[in-house]
């Protein structure tokens, strides 16, 4: 990356997240430009989604603005004004979100469509998820909830790896990487959800059936994982799944999270045993 808003992308990817910061930045030109851009959009949005502030009302109407703005798309060149179209100065949001308009150009007009369009969608979905206060009652509702916010990403790094180096993949498999890595979060943020008034566990459900709906998508992620061929996308996936099956194995042992040097150890393995 060799623009001053490029460099500028990676330091707030690693500001918002140091663990994808790291395989990210491994990935070679273009990709890594193209994963950047996907990574702090769908970052972007989230934010909106998770902010303790907004009332659901102003999320579902942030979210759908950023997802209307992104249909309008043509070219990098129909982006500029973004942030002033969105108005987002005017509510408590991170940098992330303010100039996601930025990131939605950092990608190749060949494969950057691609990302407006997943993320487009995925903001009307948190939209939805917004309005209906995350009702998650049930087992189908669980599933529709992890597609919307992740398993659609498994769809759309498949898509990248294949606009790449034309790498095929299982895309359900690559919905249950995104699948598997949500269920995990659910449960790590589990107790931190409840005092915000959101219960991601189905009626009934306790910590023993998220760790078990977790780890049968974990294992699809793995097969996933492995079916890659050596190289920049097996690489970037490995990181993420080696932490999420090591945060699983400490919550299902009653333990909080990660250390940040367990967190910095996994990472160290994965990279010297790519």
């Amino acid at each position: 990356m060799n623009r001053p808003e490029d460099k500028d992308a990676l330091y707030i990817l690693k500001e918002t997240s140091r663990t994808f910061y790291i395989p990210i930045s491994q990935l070679p030109s273009g990709l890594k430009e193209a994963v950047t851009s996907a990574y702090l959009c769908m970052r972007a949005i989230d934010e909106i989604e998770d902010h303790p502030d907004l009332d659901s009302f102003t999320k579902a109407k942030l979210l759908r603005k950023i997802s209307l703005l992104l249909q309008e798309g043509v070219n990098h060149s129909s982006f500029p004004n973004f942030s002033a179209k969105l108005d987002l100065n005017m509510t408590n949001l991170p940098e992330v979100t303010k100039r996601v308009g930025e990131w939605a150009i950092l990608a190749s007009d060949t494969i950057a469509p691609r990302i407006w369009d997943v993320t487009a969608a995925m903001a009307d979905r948190m939209a939805y998820w917004a309005e209906n206060n995350w009702a998650i009652h049930t087992e189908s509702d669980l599933d529709r909830y992890t597609f919307s916010v992740a398993g659609a990403v498994g769809l759309l790094l498949s898509d990248l790896w294949s606009w790449y180096d034309n790498t095929n993949t299982n895309r359900t498999q690559a919905i249950g990487f995104g699948r598997g890595l949500q269920a995990v979060n659910i449960l790590r943020n589990h107790s931190e959800d409840l005092v915000r008034g959101v219960d991601f566990f189905p009626n009934g459900w306790v910590a023993k059936d998220m760790q078990a709906y977790a780890q049968r998508n974990l294992l699809l992620a793995d097969s996933y994982t492995n079916s890659l061929p050596s190289g920049p996308a097996r690489n970037f996936c490995q990181i993420p799944l080696t932490l999420a099956h090591a945060t699983l194995d400490i919550l299902t042992m009653g333990q909080e999270k990660l250390s940040r040097s367990e967190v910095m150890e996994l990472i160290y393995r994965c990279n010297n045993s790519a």
